[in-house]
């Protein structure tokens, strides 16, 4: 455990998820969250200050970092809220459903001499890891082809009674669902410079406002084509998240439901290294998320604010996703 002392902003699931590691690699202050009831129920877990007031928590407590656990249009509001207060911010994804607010909140950080996290969890599952060291060695050679696959389940009772579905606060699925995969395919293929996109709502007409469905056709800055094909109707449960790499040298397909699993390698000289197991995925009860590798990224976390160290997942490359997604998004509702 260390000495930095964090607070959270949004008391909700994935607020609860912080606030274990919060506890687990140093002092969790104090929470806050417009309903009092949820802000109770976290405090109460872990005996600290909660507050239905984002001022009156900063105002209070000596903070070095905080969460912002909010809907996604409010993470630009709140993490610029608290960078004015001179507080360090983890955001979670997406960074923002603007690049512009995003690029505002890099450029207020550093002008601050403040540090930004952006939460990229699915960079650190062990599969995810060995790929990206093959990708850097030129294990692969000229990669020519990538298939991003992402099946979902997110029914009715998700929705219910939510932000998420809504435009205004959700932004759309490649926001809440899928950014983690949009973020590997830059992190490990590199930038989209053309795309086709086409997108449907199949079985949530009156339940979400934009797409469960969508299907993109891409091509990426070193010449690679690409395809990606995501929804959330996946009958019941989660199916599937899988990311398929073709190249010069190897083949690749990183699976299970969500990027977990080393399913298939195949290189002229080459065999990736692959024994370590994935943490389970993040358990909200009625529906599973990403892979729970929250505790690397506080690990990061503290590493960098105790000692000086690198921050693993930039700011900046948090804003390119939402810069991705932000133009498939422009392209289909023009």
């Amino acid at each position: 455990m260390s000495n930095v002392n964090f607070a959270i902003i949004g008391c909700g699931r994935i607020g609860n998820r912080h606030a274990i590691h919060m506890n687990t690699f140093g002092n969790l202050l104090a929470v806050c969250d417009i309903e009092e009831s949820k802000a109770i129920d976290l405090a109460n877990k872990y005996d600290c200050k909660y507050y239905c007031s984002i001022d009156d928590m900063f105002n209070e407590n000596n903070i070095d970092v905080v969460a912002i656990c909010t809907p996604n249009a409010l993470h630009y509001e709140h993490s610029m809220h608290s960078l004015r207060k001179n507080i360090n911010v983890i955001c979670e994804k997406p960074l923002t459903i603007s690049s512009y607010q995003a690029g505002e909140m890099i450029k207020y950080a550093e002008k601050k001499n403040l540090r930004l996290f952006a939460i990229k969890q699915n960079r650190f599952n062990p599969p995810v890891v060995e790929v990206k060291k093959a990708i850097d060695n030129n294990k692969f050679g000229k990669i020519f082809n990538v298939q991003l696959s992402c099946f979902w389940n997110r029914n009715e009772d998700y929705y219910k009674d939510s932000w998420k579905g809504t435009l205004k606060y959700d932004g759309g699925t490649l926001y809440t669902q899928f950014s983690h995969f949009i973020d590997l395919l830059y992190w490990l293929i590199g930038d989209i410079t053309e795309f086709e996109a086409f997108a449907d709502n199949f079985m949530h007409k009156n339940i979400i406002e934009f797409e469960d469905t969508g299907v993109l056709i891409i091509k990426f800055l070193n010449g690679a084509l690409g395809t990606i094909n995501y929804t959330v109707n996946s009958i019941n449960k989660n199916m599937e998240g899988s990311l398929t790499i073709f190249g010069e040298y190897g083949t690749v397909k990183i699976g299970g439901q969500y990027l977990n699993e080393l399913e298939y390698q195949c290189f002229n000289d080459y065999k990736i290294p692959f024994t370590k197991k994935s943490n389970k995925a993040n358990d909200y009860g009625t529906y599973k998320g990403s892979m729970s590798n929250h505790d690397l990224v506080y690990e990061n976390l503290v590493d960098v604010i105790v000692n000086g160290a690198s921050i693993n997942t930039s700011a900046f490359e948090a804003m390119k996703t939402v810069e991705i997604i932000e133009k498939v998004y422009s392209y289909l509702r023009k």
